[in-house]
C-alpha cells in the first residue's frame, strides 16, 4: 500500500499525469454521451462534437504514454547506482543511456599517475565502463610503508587510488582502502596492501589479480601497472648531474638552480605489463595526463614499445595539460614546452589533440601557488600547433579548498566531445554509440550551465614578449599590487615583532 502511495509523492511527477489522464476521459465520454442523448444535432453540434472527442481522445493518448514514461524513470532512478547524490527527475533518455551506453561505450585508455589520473577517471566514469587506466608503480628507491615491509609488496598507491577512483562510492571505497587494523597482531598493516595481497595470491598473478579486483569490488573499468618490473625513475640534468631517486628530483633541480634535461627508466629494457599493449591497441582513444610531467606521465611512455604502439594505434591520442606548473620540474613551462618535452622522449605522432585551461583563476589563490615557487602554465600554443596538434581551450580549472585542481566533470566532457566529434567527421552520427554519448553530453552541459562559476578572471593575451610576466588581465593589477603590499608589510611587522622581543631580552 504504502509503495502505492509513493507515486502520488510531488517528486515523481505522476499525479499531473493521471489528471491529464482524467481530464482526457471526461471529455471523450462527454462526447460519447451528447451523441447518444442527443436526437438532433446540426452541422455546428457535430463539428463540435467532433473536436471534444478527439481533443479528449489526445489528451489521454498522450497522458497515458508520460505516465508510463515517467514510471520506467521512477523504477531505473530506485535502481540506478550511478545517480548522483540528490539527483531526481532526470529524464528517461538519459537514465536508458546510464544503463546500456557505459559496457557499449568508447574504449579509454588513460596514461598516467597521481592526483590528475585519478580526477579524470572520476569524470570518465559517467560516460563509459570501458576505462583502462595505465599506472607507474615506481616508487622504488623511496623507504617503504611498514605494511608495505611487512609484506614484502610492491608499490601499489596509485594502483589503490586508481581503483578508489572508479569505484561508484567513491568515500566509502578509500576509508577502506586506506584502513589500518588496531589489532596488535595487525597493527601498521592496511586493508589495501592485505586485500591485492590476497587476491594476487589467490589467482596465482598479478595483473589478473587487479582485473579481478574490478569484479569483486564493482568498480568500473580496470587498472594495469604499466609494467611489473622492478625501476628506477632516472634524471639527468642540463648540468651533467644524474640524479636517480625519484622523490629527489625537483628538490636538487631547484637547489642546483638548473633543468631536466631528460629523464630516463633504470634498467632501460623494462617490458610492458600484460595487457598494457593490447589495451592500447583496441582503444578509441589514449589520454595522456594530467599528472607530474617528469615523474608520472613521460615515464610511462619510455617503457619498451608503449610509445610505439600508441603511435600505431588508430585511437584518438589526447594530452591533457597541467594548470601549474611544478617547482624543480616544469618552472615557467608553458604549454607548448610541456608537450615539447613529451615529443622529445618519445617522438612525434603521440598526440593528435591537447585540452588546455582557460587560465581563469583568481589572483589570490594563484599568489599562494607563487609563494611556493609555482605559476599558472603559460598558453602558449603557436610553437605546437607546427607539429600538427590541434588545441581545444576549455575552463578545466576549480577551486578545492586552496588548492587549483582540475574539474573531473568538464576535462570528461571535452574528452567526449572530441570522441564525438571524430564519430561525426566518419559519418557515424547516426551510430547508436554517438546518439548516446551526444545525448549524456548535452544533458552534463545543460547541467554545468545551471552551476554558478566559483571564480571568473579574464586572462589577458599571451604573446612571446609578455609570455613570463603576463598572466592575467589589466583590471586586476591593483589586486595583485594590494596583496604583493599586505605581503610585504606582514614580513615587516613579523621583523619588528622579532626586534623588539630581542630588545626586551637585552
Amino acid at each position: 500500500m504504502m509503495g502505492f502511495l509513493s507515486w502520488f509523492k510531488s517528486s515523481t511527477k505522476m499525479k499531473r499525469w493521471l489528471f491529464t489522464i482524467l481530464v482526457g476521459i471526461i471529455l471523450v465520454t462527454y462526447g460519447i454521451s451528447t451523441v447518444l442523448v442527443t436526437k438532433e444535432m446540426e452541422v455546428i453540434d457535430i463539428i463540435k462534437i467532433i473536436l471534444i472527442f478527439t481533443l479528449g481522445f489526445t489528451i489521454t493518448i498522450i497522458g497515458v504514454i508520460c505516465a508510463l514514461k515517467r514510471t520506467l524513470e521512477v523504477l531505473i532512478e530506485a535502481s540506478d547506482l550511478r545517480l548522483e547524490k540528490g539527483r531526481k527527475n532526470v529524464n528517461l533518455k538519459s537514465l536508458i543511456f546510464d544503463k546500456k551506453v557505459y559496457n557499449k561505450g568508447p574504449n579509454i585508455v588513460v596514461i598516467g599517475g597521481g592526483t590528475g589520473l585519478n580526477t579524470l577517471l572520476t569524470g570518465l566514469k559517467n560516460y563509459t565502463n570501458n576505462i583502462t587506466a595505465i599506472v607507474t608503480i615506481s616508487d622504488y628507491g623511496k623507504l617503504p610503508s611498514s605494511s608495505r615491509q611487512q609484506l614484502d609488496m610492491l608499490p601499489l598507491d596509485d594502483v589503490k587510488e586508481s581503483l578508489i577512483a572508479l569505484s561508484y562510492n567513491e568515500e566509502v571505497m578509500e576509508g577502506l582502502m586506506n584502513l589500518k587494523f588496531e589489532s596488535p597482531a595487525l597493527r601498521d598493516l592496511n586493508f589495501g596492501d592485505i586485500y591485492l595481497l590476497g587476491m594476487q595470491q589467490y589467482y596465482g598473478d598479478f595483473v589478473e589479480s587487479i582485473e579481478k579486483t574490478s569484479a569483486v569490488l564493482n568498480t568500473v573499468g580496470r587498472v594495469l601497472p604499466v609494467t611489473l618490473d622492478e625501476m628506477k625513475i632516472c634524471a639527468e640534468l642540463e648540468n651533467g648531474i644524474v640524479v636517480e631517486e625519484k622523490d629527489k628530483i625537483p628538490e636538487i633541480v631547484y637547489d642546483k638552480i638548473t633543468k631536466i634535461n631528460r629523464i630516463y627508466v633504470s634498467p632501460s629494457n623494462c617490458v610492458p605489463a600484460p595487457g598494457v599493449l593490447e589495451a592500447i591497441k583496441n582503444a578509441d582513444a589514449v589520454v595522456i595526463g594530467p599528472g607530474s610531467l617528469y615523474t608520472n606521465v613521460i615515464p610511462n611512455l619510455l617503457i619498451k614499445n608503449v610509445s610505439k604502439t600508441i603511435k600505431e594505434s588508430k585511437a584518438i591520442k589526447i594530452y591533457i595539460s597541467n594548470i601549474m606548473t611544478e617547482p624543480g620540474q616544469t618552472d615557467n613551462y608553458s604549454v607548448s614546452e610541456h608537450i615539447q618535452a613529451i615529443l622529445d622522449h618519445t617522438g612525434k605522432g603521440i598526440i593528435d589533440y591537447c585540452i588546455y585551461d582557460t587560465g581563469e583563476i583568481v589572483p589570490e589563490i594563484v599568489r599562494k601557488y607563487n609563494l611556493k615557487g609555482q605559476d599558472v602554465v603559460e598558453q602558449d600554443i603557436r610553437r605546437a600547433k607546427e607539429e600538427g596538434i590541434k588545441f581545444v581551450r576549455r575552463n578545466l580549472s576549480k577551486i578545492v579548498g586552496n588548492n587549483i585542481r582540475h574539474n573531473n566533470k568538464a576535462v570528461a566532457e571535452a574528452i567526449i566531445d572530441i570522441i564525438c566529434d571524430d564519430l561525426k567527421f566518419k559519418d557515424r552520427q547516426y551510430d547508436p554509440q554517438y546518439v548516446m554519448l551526444n545525448s549524456r553530453l548535452k544533458q552534463q552541459k545543460k547541467a554545468s550551465k545551471n552551476l554558478k562559476p566559483i571564480f571568473k578572471v579574464e586572462k589577458s593575451k599571451s604573446t612571446e614578449e609578455t609570455k613570463r610576466t603576463s598572466k592575467f588581465n589589466e583590471k586586476y593589477k591593483e589586486r595583485i599590487e594590494s596583496i604583493k603590499t599586505s605581503d610585504k608589510k606582514t614580513k615587516e611587522n613579523r621583523k619588528r615583532v622579532e626586534r623588539e622581543a630581542k630588545h626586551k631580552k637585552r
